[in-house]
C-alpha cells in the first residue's frame, strides 16, 4: 500500500505547483517572457521554462520554438540554450519540432521526489571519513577547487569553481556545497539547493569518486543534506537523476514521479 507521503501523485502536483516557471529562474541574470514560456539567461546559457504548453501545437509551437531560437540567437553571450521537457507533458509533437529547430536531445533523467524527513536518518560512515559544508567557511575558493576536482574524478567533468563561486555570491542564503572527506582527499560531493518562495530544495552534483563507492558515503551525504534541509523548514526534496543515482535515492525515500529530457541549442 502506498503511503501519503509517498503518492506520485500528490508529490508530481506539488513539483509542477512549485518548481516551474519564476522558481527555475532565480539565478537567472535576466528573464523575459514569451507567451507561456519564461526564457532565462545565465551567463552564457539560456534555459526555457513553462508550466504547461496547452493549446499550442502545429504552426503556433513551430512559431514559440522559433521566436525563442531568435531570442537567444541574438545575444551574442548566449552559447547554448537548453529547452527542458518532462514527460508527463505535452504536446506529442514537441520533440520533433525542437529538433527541427537545431535542439538535440540529452540522457534522459528520471525526476525524484519526497519528504525530507524520509530521508533525514542517521547513516554510518567509513571509518576515517567525515562530512563537512564548505560554502560558508571563511574562504570557500580552495574547498570548491577540490570539490570540483573530486567531482571530476566522479563524473568526468568538473563543476566550474568560477561559476560555483558566482552562484554563492548571488544566493549565499540558499545554496550549500557539501563533502565528505578523508584526512587527504575529497570522495563525495553534493550541493543543496532551497527553492525560495517553497516548500521545495533540491539535491545536485551529488557523487562518490570510483575507489570510494559503495561504502555508503552518497547515503550520507544525502542523509546530511535533508537534515540541513529540515532545520531550514522544507519539506520536500527534488532531483533529476541519472540510472546510477536513482536506486539509492529510492532506498533514501524520493519516489519517481515523471522523466525529464534536457534539449540543448547550440549557438
Amino acid at each position: 500500500m502506498t503511503r501519503p507521503q509517498d503518492d506520485p501523485q500528490r508529490l508530481l502536483a506539488a513539483y509542477d505547483a512549485q518548481l516551474r516557471e519564476q522558481a527555475e529562474m532565480v539565478s537567472a541574470t535576466s528573464v523575459d517572457r514569451a507567451g507561456p514560456l519564461w526564457r532565462g539567461k545565465f551567463g552564457d546559457r539560456g534555459f526555457v521554462s513553462y508550466r504547461t504548453l496547452d493549446g499550442y501545437n502545429g504552426a503556433a509551437l513551430d512559431d514559440l520554438i522559433a521566436q525563442t531560437v531568435e531570442h537567444y540567437r541574438a545575444d551574442g553571450q548566449i552559447a547554448s540554450a537548453e529547452w527542458k521537457t518532462r514527460g508527463h507533458d505535452g504536446p506529442p509533437e514537441l520533440a520533433d519540432r525542437l529538433r527541427a529547430h537545431g535542439f538535440e536531445p540529452e540522457e534522459p533523467e528520471t525526476v525524484m521526489v519526497g519528504e525530507a524527513v524520509l530521508l533525514a536518518g542517521d547513516v554510518a560512515l567509513p571509518a576515517g571519513v567525515r562530512l563537512r559544508r564548505i560554502d560558508n567557511v571563511p574562504n570557500p575558493y580552495p574547498e570548491v577547487v577540490k570539490a570540483a576536482a573530486a567531482q571530476a574524478r566522479a563524473f568526468g567533468v568538473a563543476f566550474g569553481v568560477e561559476d560555483a563561486m558566482r552562484r554563492l555570491e548571488r544566493n549565499a542564503d540558499l545554496l550549500e556545497l557539501w563533502i565528505a572527506e578523508t584526512a587527504t582527499e575529497v570522495v563525495c560531493v553534493g550541493r543543496l539547493e532551497v527553492v525560495a518562495h517553497s516548500e521545495f530544495a533540491g539535491l545536485w552534483g551529488g557523487g562518490t569518486v570510483p575507489d570510494w563507492r559503495g561504502q555508503g558515503i552518497y547515503r550520507a551525504l544525502t542523509a546530511a543534506r535533508a537534515q540541513s534541509a529540515l532545520a531550514r523548514g522544507v519539506r520536500y526534496l527534488h532531483s533529476d537523476c541519472t540510472a546510477a543515482s536513482r536506486p539509492i535515492l529510492e532506498r533514501s525515500g524520493l519516489v519517481p514521479v515523471t522523466t525529464t529530457m534536457p534539449y540543448i541549442w547550440h549557438q
